[in-house]
């Protein structure tokens, strides 16, 4: 099994969404700062005289863990969803995850991927 996280842009978070979630028996969103090679925001302030460069980008980051064999299909599907062509559209990252356990279920490692509630 392996964690799959996907930093992207925030506003890309619907495209990313809907290109996983049927592959997928669930996902996590969170919502952060972040500061990578994207450019920052310019932002206006007192009274719109001054321009000022944002410290950091709003991003997203989409965690899920898949089995092997799903590992290239669901990052394929979530690098093609949120790509521009731009700096900034984000880095995905694959590690191994040894064990899961779905506390609802009490079900194991592949079985606890997928939920029927």
């Amino acid at each position: 099994m392996k964690k799959i996280e996907a930093t992207i842009q925030i506003n890309k978070i619907g495209v990313a969404s809907d290109a996983i979630h049927d592959m997928v028996g669930g996902f996590t969103i969170l919502e952060g700062n972040g500061r990578g090679s994207g450019k920052r925001q310019s932002i206006r302030s007192e009274r719109g005289t001054v321009t000022v460069t944002a410290e950091y980008n709003k991003v997203a980051i989409i965690s899920t863990i898949v089995d092997d064999s799903k590992v290239e299909d669901v990052s394929n599907a979530i690098a093609d969803a949120v790509f521009t062509g731009e700096e900034g559209d984000g880095i995905i990252t694959i590690s191994d995850i040894e064990n899961v356990l779905n506390i609802t279920s009490k079900k194991r490692n592949s079985e606890a991927l997928w939920i029927n509630l």
